[in-house]
């Protein structure tokens, strides 16, 4: 295109937040001979009150071309088109007079970004927003001084519904889950299927459904067929569950989640740029989440560590992994490998071993091999040939 794009203009201090664009025909257009785009750090759960907004609005409509997307595919709050000389005047206002700061761009952390959490919603098995502000804080380096092979996205989802869609949109997604029973009113589940409270809370209400079906609407569509309705009451098979929200969904006031919390992770999705789109992977089933969060600090720096050291340039932490394999990543993670990280039944069923992990290890006599593997002698006569199993 006409554009130059990215990589050349910023602010003092910082190597990320400001993308440059230069027109290549800045005389047959002049008005748009520069039109650089300014990424700024949206507020945890995209929160704000129209004061705030009115005052980012017309500082833009001053300093820039008073354009703005709401918001940006990480969640930043995207000014688009300002000019080289109004860069520095515009990250002062922005962090002197609002308390706001720029966000990632370049080969570095992206802005973090949340789901509204416990400050709206019931499901939120974790403190998204506190989470999200306390990791975006504490890699300030990483968000604005670029130093990875290429982009890496955090996103945090309170529950397994995956409001801000972390498992399809970030190189480490983390999930709300929890890892103990349901939590079950029998009387709730009564009242649902006697038709006295509407399932999904109302949400398809506007047309007549019939009567609530338990077993069609609930029993049926569990994934790992897990729950059965019985004599008035519900039963739940909670070591088959795989959190998928439905039934708590369709009957929110008789089904909650546990109340032992903490996260999912999954790593390695990505949008189509070097290999094709790429869903994250799980790699720990649970892992408890609580402030100041240094079980999962730990984590993510190994991962930054490795990633740093064998990454190519543009490989997404996703491609790296899919170039060692799963396996090697979990071994350089120290994780240990689990049931959920299987995509689908092998069709290899040849496994590798390694000699710590086979008794006596590799080093076996071959007479001990001999002695319960015998070869197998061929002997011919009048044109039969025989096996006779012993010594050759």
């Amino acid at each position: 295109t006409h554009w130059k794009h990215g990589g050349i203009v910023g602010v003092f201090g910082y190597g990320g937040g400001v993308i440059g664009r230069y027109s290549d025909v800045p005389e047959k257009f002049p008005g748009v001979a520069h039109f650089h785009t300014i990424r700024v750090n949206q507020v945890a759960s995209k929160f704000y009150d129209t004061d705030f907004l009115r005052s980012l609005v017309d500082m833009w409509e001053y300093r820039g071309s008073g354009l703005l997307n709401l918001h940006g595919s990480t969640g930043d709050i995207v000014f688009l088109g300002t000019t080289t000389e109004q860069l520095e005047p515009i990250f002062y206002e922005l962090t002197h007079e609002f308390g706001q700061d720029l966000g990632g761009s370049g080969s570095n952390l992206r802005t973090p970004s949340c789901c509204v959490g416990k400050a709206r919603c019931e499901y939120a098995c974790i403190d998204t927003q506190d989470m999200c502000y306390e990791l975006t804080q504490f890699y300030q380096d990483e968000l604005h001084r670029p130093m990875f092979p290429y982009k890496f996205k955090f996103k945090f989802d309170g529950c397994p519904n995956g409001c801000v869609a972390s498992i399809a949109r970030s190189d480490m997604s983390f999930i709300g889950t929890w890892r103990d029973d349901i939590r079950i009113d029998q009387e709730a589940v009564k009242a649902y299927v006697a038709g006295e409270i509407a399932p999904n809370a109302g949400a398809h209400g506007k047309r007549d459904w019939g009567k609530f079906d338990i077993q069609k609407e609930v029993i049926d569509l569990c994934p790992t067929g897990c729950m059965s309705y019985e004599d008035g009451e519900l039963k739940i098979n909670n070591a088959e569950c795989t959190r998928c929200m439905h039934c708590i969904n369709v009957m929110p006031r008789a089904l909650r989640p546990g109340k032992d919390t903490g996260v999912t992770i999954l790593c390695g999705a990505k949008a189509p740029i070097l290999e094709g789109a790429q869903m994250a992977t799980m790699i720990v089933p649970f892992m408890k989440a609580e402030p100041p969060y240094d079980n999962i600090k730990e984590l993510i720096e190994k991962i930054w560590d490795w990633w740093m050291e064998e990454g190519k340039n543009r490989e997404r932490l996703g491609e790296l992994i899919q170039r060692f394999s799963l396996p090697k990543f979990l071994e350089i993670m120290g994780l240990p490998p689990a049931p959920q990280m299987v995509k689908e039944p092998r069709s290899n069923p040849y496994i590798l071993w390694k000699e710590k992990d086979v008794p006596g290890g590799w080093k076996r006599s071959i007479e001990d091999y001999r002695a319960r593997h015998k070869k197998i002698k061929k002997v011919e006569f009048n044109g039969i040939i025989f096996r006779k199993i012993g010594k050759i």
